[in-house]
């Protein structure tokens, strides 16, 4: 079988189509649509998005989309992962370690002088006072009577205590967003625009993911059900790919080139 690329090309070509054409039929940016004609896979982002895109360009030009699929699957899906893990640990996880550093040498630190003086004086002033104090009440006999009698309950502040008492709610701080794939999908997420990735790779099952402000996605298929902060999203399932933004006033769709892992 010729190559991939020159298979694409030349169907393309005898369609009478350019790449500005097959932009607007197929909805493929023209930087990847070459990428697939010269096989540069690096420039794509993973395997998932260049199986939907040679789906899509196949279906287009007249060829046989599994065979191309197949073909790409046997040549190139096993020469690498679908993802490389993150460089480094999470920055949450670097300051953590640099509090660790700094607590011994908090620890080391002496604690001022003169502070047991300090405290037997203090000692000395509270006895003072309430021998002061015994002395004073013993010479009210109205004090000593109304020691007798059990204070009186306020029915206006009862209420208000009980109140103050009563634990008032806690909100949920920050944003989440659960992915469930129906079938494994391609997936791209970040903390919002010039963030580090915090998931690339495919989903097989349902993951949660949370931050302070803001949650973006990438995803290669619409093949999910989607919840933003505990609230369903609506998406029509799709091999096409979709982005989304969630803050606290929920998810917003976000267009190609602007997702994350474009």
């Amino acid at each position: 079988m010729p190559p991939i690329g020159e298979t694409l090309r030349e169907a393309r070509m005898r369609q009478g189509f350019d790449v500005a054409d097959l932009e607007q039929r197929t909805k493929i940016r023209a930087k990847y649509l070459r990428a697939l004609e010269n096989e540069e896979w690096e420039a794509l982002p993973g395997h998932t998005f260049v199986k939907t895109f040679l789906r899509t360009y196949a279906e287009q030009v007249g060829l046989d989309p599994h065979m191309l699929v197949e073909e790409y699957r046997m040549s190139h899906e096993s020469e690498e992962r679908d993802f490389a893990p993150l460089a480094g640990p999470p920055a949450a996880l670097r300051r953590e370690t640099r509090r660790d550093r700094r607590r011994p040498a908090a620890a080391a630190r002496p604690g001022p002088p003169g502070r047991g003086p300090l405290i037997v004086l203090a000692v000395l002033a509270i006895v003072a006072f309430i021998f002061v104090l015994g002395l004073f009440g013993e010479d009210n006999p109205a004090s000593d009577r109304a020691g007798d009698e059990p204070p009186k309950a306020d029915p206006v502040a009862q209420p208000r205590e009980r109140a103050r008492a009563r634990p008032r709610p806690t909100r949920p701080s920050g944003v989440t967003l659960r992915i469930a794939p129906s079938v494994p999908t391609y997936a791209c997420v970040d903390n919002g625009v010039g963030t580090e990735v915090v998931f690339e790779g495919t989903l097989e099952e349902a993951e949660t993911f949370r931050n302070r402000q803001i949650v973006r996605v990438n995803l290669g298929k619409r093949s999910v059900e989607l919840q933003a902060n505990g609230k369903p999203v609506e998406v029509t399932d799709s091999p096409e790919t979709v982005g989304y933004e969630v803050t606290s006033d929920g998810a917003q769709e976000i267009v190609d080139g602007s997702r994350p892992c474009t």
